[in-house]
């Protein structure tokens, strides 16, 4: 008389489909939107080349700098020669 209901019905199953799409398109659109991750890292990876030249001129500069205060003979155990002193 009674059956027992084993397994999914066909409307659990289609909800279960829809519901899953639904999810896949935002995770794309997540991914590859114009503000997606994607574009994002690629655009992390310029800055990051960028910073790095930046960073490496600073660098440069700043031993340029020391160098040529060093070799003018205004280092440590010298006197500061600035006017008024």
């Amino acid at each position: 008389m009674f059956r027992s209901q084993k397994g999914i019905t066909l409307v659990a199953l289609v909800i279960t489909i829809v519901i899953l799409i639904i999810l896949a398109t935002v995770a794309i659109s997540f991914a590859f939107g114009q503000n997606g991750l994607i574009p994002y890292a690629e655009n992390a990876s310029d800055y990051a080349a960028n910073d790095e030249a930046a960073t490496s001129k600073l660098l440069n500069d700043a031993v340029s700098y020391l160098d040529s205060k060093v070799q003018s003979g205004y280092g440590p155990g010298t006197q500061d020669q600035s006017p008024g002193a």
